[in-house]
């Protein structure tokens, strides 16, 4: 499964349903160099040559109850995620 935010493909998709957290990745973390948060506060982690690879967002499942969408910014735009977007990737493994 892949989950697609914005212009980013991420391939590994993990959610970990007790904490309501969802981790998404490109390839293999560890070659992540730089992390950062969104406005919203879910965590974004870059390569060395700066380029977005990974994203943890916090309470995906609550938001989504809640507002209907996950709203993200990702320099430099800003991204919101329907429900729909996010179903699959919100099934506990």
């Amino acid at each position: 499964m892949s989950v697609t935010i914005g212009s980013h493909t991420f391939d590994r998709v993990r959610y970990d349903e007790e904490a309501d957290v969802l981790y998404l990745h490109k390839g293999d973390a560890r070659n992540d160099t730089d992390w950062d948060a969104t406005p919203e506060g879910h965590g974004l982690s870059f390569n060395a040559d700066g380029a977005l690879v990974g994203m943890t967002i916090v309470s995906p499942r609550k938001l989504v109850q809640q507002r209907g969408s996950v709203e993200i910014t990702l320099p430099p735009e800003h991204v919101g995620l329907s429900a729909e977007a996010l179903d699959q990737a919100l099934i506990a493994a």
